[in-house]
């Protein structure tokens, strides 16, 4: 088959422009470019200096990129003046969490590759440190940004969500903890939250998802390419085997009459020594036909296979033997709630013993050449219906020789031979990796002519329909978390408010009970825990009188500030009381 050359129905990809070739330019008589192939660079007037490739590299790495986000999150950091709200309860002095800020977004940048969910701590730490409201012009960006990132470089949600509850918890402490901080800014915290961190960190973790996706599906497309290319083998190797059936069927049993019919008349009494000579010869003969037909038929073995080296009856404990002597750390144990099969024990069916046998010595040549130099275990248990055979390996050390490239293995389609050996000797293979290294796991039926396990369904379907599935979860995320976050903080805004609403109520007898003139000490104990509105003045409350320092409205009951009580303290003593309307 040639280079340009491909099996009816093979998948053809287009390349991508970056991968093309590059086309043979035409020259004209004196070697020069036709005008129409020239670029903008090439035309007169418009030539550019062309970069040093170390430069040219160096604006296209990671770093590049890195310094520029950098820039891009500092900048809001060291420019933006004051809090966004006038009202905001403050923190650490800005001037100082300016200075701080530029040296830990650097390393929050530079940390976010390796260590994302530092890198999205170091700027909700900066604006808690500012205000507990946590809503800041100086870091949203820098939120918003890591926060996306966060979710596009880890897979794992729960690490994410803790530290958005963190963030929450440390903002309803210092809600309690700052003088001028309420329930109200911590209500801006959940929400700077929802949609500065967790909405960001949803869409990153969408955006993680799809070029998972994209990936598994180019995947998919080479391996049903490579299938392609395997069904014409097995097409070709049916063939092969299907000729050497006819051949063994044909011939060998004609061989085979004839070498007993010569060795009849060999010791036949009525021959004389000639003609017995002559049948020995013909024996001789049908004996040489028949290893040359053996002859032929290893001709027809798969290309680049051997014909075998070791006998039909090899065991599983010679197989390790071998494995051993030739420097493989591997071990040969017996399941532990299994006792060892004694001597005298029926022997496996044959299907399930070559089965083991074949699953153990491709699950050691795929140690030696996947994890060479790393320890390898061979479990064996057999119970009463079933035998089962697990081989696993665990990481190689640092010093081990490195494992083979893809390029220079069988291209992985070993542990599909043997799931389909497995599967037509009626049982079932499980490979999957396993602390640190990898785990080959065959359950055999004991039964002689078992039928054969149901085909499984292609590994790279199932991790299509699995990216698939992930990307939408993703999207329901990215719908119902905002959705159910969103109601959730509608709810505990509604429980605080309505808690508020009644330790603001000022009981009419303890009102009436208030003499003007009263020390602000001797009234403060009887006054409700809250104000009318969370501590502070009701937008649409009258003015104060002149000459008070300080007036305090509280609500006649929970649900309205129509009317409202309003104390007035002039040199920390009572100096006015009165019903106002405070309701807007």
């Amino acid at each position: 088959m040639t280079g340009t050359d491909r099996l009816p129905g093979t998948l053809r990809r287009t390349l991508p422009d970056r991968l093309r070739p590059a086309r043979p330019r035409t020259t004209g008589p004196a070697g020069d470019r036709p005008d129409d192939d020239r670029s903008d660079d090439d035309r007169p007037g418009r030539r550019r200096p062309a970069l040093p490739p170390a430069l040219r590299r160096l604006l296209r790495s990671e770093r590049a990129a890195d310094l520029l986000l950098w820039l891009v999150l500092a900048l809001p950091a060291v420019t933006a003046s004051g809090l966004p709200g006038a009202e905001q309860a403050a923190g650490v002095d800005l001037r100082w969490i300016r200075v701080a800020a530029v040296p830990l977004l650097a390393l929050a940048v530079a940390a976010g590759r390796t260590r994302p969910l530092l890198a999205a701590a170091i700027p909700a730490g900066l604006a808690l440190a500012a205000t507990p409201e946590l809503f800041t012009n100086q870091f949203v960006l820098a939120q918003v940004a890591l926060s996306f990132l966060l979710g596009r470089r880890t897979d794992r949600p729960r690490s994410a969500l803790l530290l958005f509850g963190a963030i929450a918890a440390a903002g309803l402490v210092l809600a309690r903890a700052v003088p001028d901080a309420t329930f109200s800014g911590w209500a801006t915290l959940v929400l700077t939250v929802l949609f500065a961190m967790v909405l960001p960190w949803l869409l990153g973790r969408y955006a993680r998802q799809h070029a998972a996706l994209i990936s598994t599906g180019w995947e998919l497309a080479e391996r049903l390419e490579r299938e392609q290319e395997l069904a014409a083998d097995r097409t070709r190797l049916r063939e092969r085997s299907r000729i050497a059936g006819d051949m063994h069927d044909s011939l060998g049993h004609e061989l085979t009459l004839i070498a007993v019919r010569a060795a009849a008349l060999q010791v036949s009494p009525g021959l004389d020594s000639a003609a017995r000579k002559e049948a020995a010869e013909l024996r001789e003969a049908a004996a040489t036909a028949t290893e040359r037909l053996r002859e032929v038929i290893g001709v027809l073995r798969e290309d680049g296979e051997g014909a075998p080296v070791h006998p039909a009856d090899d065991r599983v404990e010679e197989l390790v033997k071998r494995a051993a002597a030739s420097g493989m750390r591997v071990e040969l144990v017996r399941g532990e709630d299994a006792p060892r099969t004694p001597p005298e024990a029926a022997p496996l069916p044959p299907v399930a013993d070559r089965a083991i046998h074949r699953v153990v010595q491709e699950a050691l040549t795929n140690a030696a050449k996947h994890a060479p130099g790393a320890p390898v275990t061979v479990r064996l248990r057999r119970e009463a219906d079933h035998a089962e055979v697990t081989v696993a390996n665990g990481s190689p050390p640092a010093s081990a020789a490195k494992p083979l490239k893809a390029s220079q293995t069988s291209g992985g389609y070993g542990l599909v031979g043997l799931d389909e050996r497995v599967r037509l000797a009626g049982g079932t293979l499980r490979a999957q990796p396993v602390d640190g290294g990898f785990a080959v796991t065959a359950r055999l039926p004991l039964t002689p002519g078992a039928a054969p396990a149901p085909p499984r369904e292609y590994a790279a379907r199932r991790e299509l329909a699995a990216a698939r599935r992930r990307v939408r979860r993703g999207i329901v995320d990215a719908i119902w978390v905002p959705v159910v976050g969103t109601v959730v903080l509608g709810v505990l805004l509604f429980g605080a408010d309505l808690y508020t609403s009644y330790r603001a109520v000022l009981d009419a007898d303890t009102y009436d009970t208030l003499r003007i003139g009263q020390s602000r000490d001797a009234v403060e104990p009887r006054l409700p825990a809250y104000e009318a509105d969370v501590n502070t003045l009701p937008a649409a409350a009258p003015a104060d009188p002149p000459g008070t320092d300080e007036c305090l409205i509280y609500r006649t009951t929970p649900f309205t500030l129509d009317p409202s009580y309003r104390l007035c303290f002039t040199d920390g003593r009572l100096s006015h009381k009165d019903k106002v309307d405070a309701d807007p």
